[in-house]
């Protein structure tokens, strides 16, 4: 029987990974595939490359294959006779991992005699060096939108999420799953929650999920890490002449004195305003002057006395 290199085969290196035989199976199967291609031996061709995905897609087999060559330089072509125990204490042979299920051809690499006297002996149940440990399921990640008050306070949520699972048939479906989700006080934009056990199913048990925290828009604040910033419309007399006016906060509402002869864009600090924390964040207010509307005949005398009177040109000494 003469000695078949399946990484040649698929054209990829012994130290090649998992999703790089993927590919190269992939690209090789749509060269080959018997509706497209124009070679003379497509189909031997594409039994060959299912035959080597088989064998090196499926991780027992390509770990059994790599142990039986360790130690041997087998070239293709070589005569070759696998010793007769080959193989006892690896896991079973059947399944494999190319076929229609992998790249759309159907092709039974069993149809091999290399493959069958290979794999022969494999199944024996003795010992299983080569056997995968038991893994632990893959964390998944997701993120959820929270109020600004709900990082001051803290908050209990429930949110839903598209989850994959096995079902009775060990099939892989989809499902919606509803989760309560406890937010605590003081998180900020881009803090992770994990949520032990809720990631992905996995032999050794699951994973963990991991929510980023992302707050909902608000035109009233700006967040930068723990400070925040807040935009406090303020009337125009209230700017020139200064007082104490009341703010609603995300804390609650503080009264804090306007400076007379304030401008928009002042900036007002309030230390320990901002997110909680070990070190809380500020909160800035920033004053914006809004005008009263001119809507009534009233008002339009006010602004004209004003104009009159006050002779005010913002513009004057510009460009």
């Amino acid at each position: 029987m003469e000695y078949k290199d399946y990484y040649q085969t698929l054209g990829v290196a012994k130290t090649a990974s998992e999703d790089d035989i993927k590919k190269a199976y992939r690209k090789l199967v749509r060269k080959y595939h018997p509706d497209v291609s124009k070679e003379a031996d497509a189909q031997n061709k594409t039994q060959e490359i299912n035959e080597a995905y088989g064998v090196l897609g499926d991780a027992e087999k390509r770990a059994a294959y790599d142990e039986l060559g360790r130690g041997h330089q087998y070239r293709a072509g070589q005569e070759f006779r696998p010793p007769p125990d080959w193989g006892r204490g690896f896991g079973g042979a059947g399944g494999g991992a190319g076929g229609a299920g992998a790249g759309g051809f159907s092709g039974d690499p069993m149809g091999s005699d290399f493959f069958a006297d290979l794999f022969a002996n494999l199944g024996g149940g003795r010992r299983r060096p080569h056997q995968q440990a038991p893994r632990r399921g893959e964390d998944s990640h997701a993120s959820i939108t929270i109020d600004l008050a709900d990082s001051y306070n803290g908050a209990a949520r429930t949110i839903s999420l598209m989850v994959a699972e096995r079902d009775a048939q060990d099939r892989i479906v989809t499902k919606e799953r509803n989760l309560s989700v406890n937010i605590p006080k003081g998180v900020t934009a881009g803090q992770q929650l994990r949520l032990t056990g809720q990631g992905q199913p996995g032999s050794a048990g699951p994973g963990d999920l991991y929510l980023e925290i992302q707050f909902r828009p608000d035109t009233r604040y700006r967040i930068d890490g723990r400070d925040v910033f807040e935009t406090v419309p303020v009337t125009p007399w209230e700017m020139a002449l200064g007082g104490e006016i009341d703010v609603a906060t995300p804390s609650g509402k503080v009264t804090v004195t306007v400076p007379a002869g304030s401008q928009s864009g002042r900036k007002l600090r309030l230390r320990g305003r901002g997110i909680p924390g070990k070190e809380a964040g500020d909160l800035y207010l920033l004053l914006e002057v809004v005008l009263p509307p001119a809507n009534s005949e009233k008002n339009r005398e006010l602004y004209q006395t004003m104009a009159r009177e006050m002779a005010f040109n913002p513009r004057a000494g510009g460009a």
